[in-house]
């Protein structure tokens, strides 16, 4: 590895730095925030892999998307969408475990021309904090 590449190569953003660039284009909801979008229709995504959903619980109700399918479940334009998917301004509130990857998911969402998706603040986690409805790990 003594030829190993340490630099950042020009042009390329970190992390934190996508992350903050996609979040600047969400308006991020709280965990009471999201259930009342819920309520008023909006379709809660649960982006998190089955390991993490077995671990910690799930909140009832919430499609189960994972991320790895999540655009082409999500655009109205793929073969592959899900029957809810039929429309860009379907709202869509996409939570992972802390509220992280679902910031990336929910821009990549709003990419596809979905204008009201969005992320769940803090995630499950904070969902579950907030004394919200979940159901048990397991």
């Amino acid at each position: 590895m003594d030829d190993a590449v340490t630099q950042a190569p020009p042009g390329s953003r970190g992390i934190d730095e996508i992350l903050a660039a996609a979040r600047a284009g969400l308006e991020r909801l709280d965990p009471e925030q999201a259930a009342a979008a819920r309520d008023g229709g909006a379709v809660l995504v649960d982006i998190r892999p089955a390991a993490q959903r077995a671990a910690h619980g799930e909140i009832p109700g919430a499609l189960i998307v994972e991320r790895n399918v999540l655009e082409w479940r999500f655009d109205p334009r793929s073969d592959a969408r899900l029957g809810v998917a039929d429309r860009y301004d379907l709202p869509v509130v996409v939570f992972c475990q802390e509220g992280y990857t679902s910031s990336l998911a929910a821009a990549a969402l709003r990419e596809l021309g979905l204008h009201r998706a969005t992320d769940l603040a803090g995630g499950f986690a904070a969902w579950q904090a907030a004394g919200l409805p979940v159901s048990p790990p397991g």
